[in-house]
Formats: structure tokens, C-alpha cells, sequence
């Protein structure tokens, strides 16, 4: 079973930084599709960044330039440095890992998330 916990979160002044990380566990993490996800108060959750097993990261508009995904498989972790953090970043952080099923699909499995709240 994939179990993954974030960390990293909590309260930033606007302008601020945070580095989310993401560490799995039951799973080979490589080979997963990783990703960021937040979901604000009264929102629908949204994509913030995903980064592919093979690399080449994506990133949702509304964080471009601002926010990079990385991951070490060495370290079974993913991470989301943060930048120039605006109260419109507020929100819960949820990590996302897709598990290949052996050609038949993936296995979504998420974290329990960890709140950021960006406010002077």
C-alpha cells in the first residue's frame, strides 16, 4: 500500500517561502508520476505541479515562475519549493502519486496534505 506525508507547511507573510516535500513509502517511487495538488476553502482541488517518472515538469499558470517540482528517487521524496507566496496560494497542499498497474491503468494514491496560509 502507498503511503505518502507532506511536510513543509504552515504560515508565510506574503512575498515569503516554503519548500513542501513529499516522502512515499510501499511503492517503487520511480516509476510514479508525481504531483502537487491544493484545495483552498470553498475551491475544487486543482493541479498545482506534476513532475512525469521520466521528468519534464508541468506546472499550472497561476504558479508558473514562481513554484518547481522536483523529486529524488533516491530519496523516495518530492518536493515543491515555493516563491513570492501571494494570500491567493492559501490552501491545503496535497501530494499525488500514480502507480503504473502493469500497463492496465494507475493507482491513484494521495496524502493526508499540510496547510499553507500566506497572511501579513
Amino acid at each position: 500500500q502507498v503511503h505518502l506525508v507532506e511536510s513543509g507547511g504552515g504560515l508565510v507573510q506574503p512575498g515569503g517561502s516554503l519548500r513542501l516535500s513529499c516522502e512515499t513509502s510501499g511503492t517503487i517511487f520511480e516509476r510514479n508520476d508525481m504531483s502537487w495538488h491544493r484545495q483552498a476553502p470553498g475551491k475544487e482541488r486543482e493541479l498545482v505541479a506534476g513532475i512525469p517518472a521520466d521528468g519534464g515538469a508541468h506546472y499550472a499558470d497561476s504558479v508558473e515562475g514562481r513554484f518547481t517540482i522536483s523529486r529524488n528517487d533516491a530519496k523516495d521524496t518530492v518536493y515543491l519549493q515555493m516563491n513570492d507566496l501571494t494570500p491567493v496560494d492559501t490552501a491545503v497542499y496535497y501530494c499525488k502519486a500514480e502507480e503504473p498497474q502493469g500497463g492496465i491503468g494507475v493507482l491513484d494514491s494521495w496524502g493526508q496534505g499540510t496547510q499553507v496560509t500566506v497572511s501579513s
